[in-house]
């Protein structure tokens, strides 16, 4: 995912964006990239769908209450630690 600024004569400069994670849910093909609060939304609530975990459904709770930055990093911060306890992060990038 590649962040877009603009510069002072009004041309876009791209950056890429190096605060993402890797995650997979068991049985699914592909990997998920997270890289903001809503693609965690996303992937929460899916997995939420999917395992019927209690827990998710107050870390989905908790993501959709976000109203600041601290807290939206809190829960992305959260979920990054539920998927690594299930081993379902993926550590090693290409």
């Amino acid at each position: 995912m590649l962040i877009s600024y603009e510069n002072i004569r009004g041309q876009h400069m791209h950056l890429p964006q190096v605060n993402y994670f890797d995650a997979n849910l068991p049985g699914a093909s592909q990997t998920v990239r997270i890289g903001s609060l809503h693609d965690a939304k996303v992937f929460v609530c899916r997995w939420t769908i999917r395992d019927q975990d209690p827990s998710l459904k107050t870390l989905l709770r908790q993501m959709e209450q976000t109203r600041s930055s601290a807290t939206a990093d809190s829960a992305i911060w959260q979920s990054k630690q539920m998927l690594a306890a299930r081993g379902m992060l993926v550590t090693i990038r290409q």
